[in-house]
C-alpha cells in the first residue's frame, strides 16, 4: 500500500477539505451579521429595478421597430387558444348534428278506404 503522507491525491483532498471548512466557517459568520442581510437586500432591489428598466426599454424598442412585445405575444397566444376552443366546440356541434338520426320519421298515411266513383257517375 502507498504511504498516505506521500500520496499526492490524499494531500490534495486533505487540502481541499480544509479550505472548504475554512470557507464554510467564514461564510457562516458573514451571513449571520445584519450588515450582510442589508447588503443582500440592497443588491436584490437594485437587480429588480434594473430588470424592470430593461424590460421597459425593450418594450419601447420593439414598439419603435413595429414588433410585438413579450406581453403582446402572450396575449396573442391566449386569444388564439380561446378561438381554437370555440372552433372545437362548433366542430363538435356540427358532428353531433350531422351524425344524428332524422328528427322523427314522417307519420304513416292513413289507409285509403274510399273507392273511386264508377266510370259513368257524375259529380
Amino acid at each position: 500500500m502507498a504511504d498516505k503522507s506521500n500520496d499526492p491525491v490524499a494531500v490534495w483532498q486533505n487540502m481541499i477539505g480544509e479550505m472548504e471548512k475554512g470557507f464554510n466557517d467564514f461564510a457562516g459568520r458573514a451571513m449571520a451579521s445584519p450588515e450582510f442581510s442589508k447588503v443582500m437586500n440592497q443588491v436584490g432591489s437594485v437587480g429588480a429595478g434594473a430588470q424592470k428598466q430593461l424590460g421597459e426599454l425593450m418594450e419601447k424598442y420593439l414598439a419603435s421597430m413595429n414588433l410585438p412585445s413579450r406581453a403582446m405575444m402572450i396575449g396573442f397566444g391566449e386569444r388564439l387558444q380561446s378561438i381554437e376552443g370555440q372552433l372545437n366546440e362548433i366542430k363538435a356541434l356540427l358532428h353531433q348534428v350531422h351524425n344524428a338520426p332524422a328528427a322523427t320519421p314522417p307519420a304513416p298515411r292513413p289507409p285509403r278506404t274510399r273507392r273511386p266513383a264508377p266510370a259513368g257517375a257524375q259529380k
